[in-house]
């Protein structure tokens, strides 16, 4: 029997591009996570994060399809999930107000993801 210390970190992936998101998932699940998802679009990812009673963090794709996933991150914040933003342009196409969250710039470890939603 595990306690609650020992629970699987369970973390929701928001991301529009199968590869990555084939690629996040297993990185993310070596790292001893349970992937929730991954979600390609806001409307999945707002469904997923409604319907999944516990959320431990939060990998976001910033830009899905051309579409912004900001409803997604206001949704984690809202809820106080740790949440990590991605992003395959430059940092600075965070608006300011998610300035405090870490951004992750493409390609990266999903090792670098899983120490800054301070699951590792």
């Amino acid at each position: 029997m595990t306690t609650p210390e020992q629970r699987t970190p369970r973390v929701l992936l928001v991301e529009d591009e199968h590869i990555v998101a084939s690629a996040l998932s297993r990185g993310l699940r070596v790292c001893g996570a349970e992937v929730i998802g991954p979600a390609a679009t806001v409307e999945k990812a707002l469904a997923l994060i409604e319907s999944t009673p516990t959320i431990d963090g939060a990998l976001v794709d910033i830009n899905l399809r051309g579409i912004q996933a900001y409803a997604v991150v206001d949704s984690l914040i809202a809820k106080q999930v740790p949440t990590v933003l991605a992003t395959g342009y430059e940092t600075s196409v965070v608006p300011n107000r998610y300035r405090s969250l870490v951004v992750l710039q493409k390609p990266f470890d999903p090792a670098d993801a899983m120490t800054a939603l301070g699951l590792s």
